[in-house]
């Protein structure tokens, strides 16, 4: 799933203890600047289909440091339809 809108600092740990609430984490990607490497507001989360929607209902509109944190499920169908 999509989250975004973090705090430039959370890390992986932070955000996998924020949605362990619901959950078993699989895996987690911030993405994070080249040069300072702190966090650029936005990653993925990936956790089991009923524990991700529980995750969005959840935490979607929740405020996680000093910002309201958006998440949703990512749409499968997107992917791959970049340029050829």
């Amino acid at each position: 799933m999509f989250v975004g809108n973090l705090p430039v600092d959370a890390t992986e740990d932070t955000v996998s203890s924020l949605f362990a609430e619901y959950g078993t984490v699989r895996s987690i990607k911030l993405v994070t600047d080249v040069f300072s490497g702190k966090c650029r507001g936005f990653g993925n989360v990936e956790m089991e289909g009923h524990e991700a929607r529980a995750a969005v209902a959840g935490l979607n509109g929740k405020f996680f440091g000093d910002k309201c944190l958006k998440v949703a499920l990512d749409d499968n169908r997107k992917k791959g339809r970049g340029r050829r």
